[in-house]
């Protein structure tokens, strides 16, 4: 037999050898990694009852969950490699790690990004579960903050996926953050109403609405002089969630409306005077002379 043709039949029957002999540490792994998944789902479990009784915080619990499951999914893995390969100790598998962390972070640095991101939020509380919050444009609920992405859950039954770098580099405006919030509603008086008056007849009316917090009080300003009217600002303060400001603005707009017909304060609205006159009697296509006087050629 020819010496290659045989070599080669010597290494395809070592490979053999060793996948065959490889088998029984594969099968192992797989078993060891159904055993991660299970304890894995047991540990989250489990954590989840342990920081509901321990800490106060939503999202200190929901960072203990994720981070407990991510090391028990961690430890599996690491098993079953040592397992699978039995040549392939744990020095040598960080020793990889260590070789490949250049590489890796390359190509999966949006994904680091987010989870350092997301461990932030989750540290530093900008915000919690169930806040209303605005940022890039998006107006929600909070329903999720996991390691990459923050859930909200827009007031149009949307789901808004947003990745948490986004969220931790732009500004967000948190509509829930205390206890209280301020609406200012605009409107407009008759340039003949007695101002005293106006002001007295809105604060009252504002005052006795359903859902506008007596402390702080409300106030009522007056903005400037408009083209119609003179403009004014009611500003009262509401329950923060979006539900109540909004519901709360109905009620007010109505009641000063009907506070305003009962008093005879007229709200004006944009008027214009146009002014018709003859062309031909005041010659205005007519050229002008030089002192002003106009004639016809």
């Amino acid at each position: 037999m020819n010496p290659l043709f045989q070599q080669i039949q010597v290494t395809l029957i070592n490979l053999i050898a060793q996948g065959v002999a490889l088998v029984p540490a594969i099968l192992i792994a797989l078993v060891v990694l159904g055993i991660t998944w299970y304890v894995s789902n047991v540990v989250r479990r489990v954590t989840k009852a342990a920081g509901r009784r321990v800490l106060k915080s939503k999202s200190l619990r929901l960072l203990l969950v994720q981070t407990a499951y991510v090391a028990s999914w961690s430890v599996g893995i690491i098993v079953a490699c040592v397992l699978a390969f039995p040549g392939l100790v744990l020095g040598d598998i960080i020793a990889l790690l260590g070789l490949s962390s250049v590489a890796i972070g390359f190509a999966f640095q949006d994904i680091f990004k987010n989870f350092l991101a997301g461990i932030l939020l989750l540290l530093q509380e900008p915000f919690r579960l169930g806040d209303q919050i605005v940022v890039e444009g998006y107006e929600g609920t909070v329903e999720e903050i996991a390691i990459r992405s923050t859930q909200i859950l827009t007031y149009r039954g949307e789901r808004v996926v947003i990745p948490n770098a986004v969220v931790f580099t732009n500004a967000v405006q948190v509509r829930t953050a205390f206890a209280y919030r301020r609406t200012d509603l605009e409107i407009g008086v008759d340039y003949n109403t007695p101002l005293p008056k106006a002001v007295d007849t809105m604060l009252r009316a504002v005052s006795d609405v359903p859902g506008v917090l007596s402390n702080p009080e409300p106030e009522i300003d007056i903005e400037g002089f408009g083209d119609s009217s003179i403009d004014m600002i009611v500003r009262y303060w509401t329950q923060p969630d979006r539900a109540s400001v909004r519901r709360t603005q109905t009620k007010v707009a109505i009641a000063l409306k009907a506070a305003c017909d009962r008093a005879n304060i007229n709200i004006p609205y944009p008027i214009r005077t146009l002014y018709y006159y003859d062309q031909e009697k005041f010659a205005d296509n007519s050229p002008i002379s030089g002192n002003g006087d106009s004639y016809r050629g």
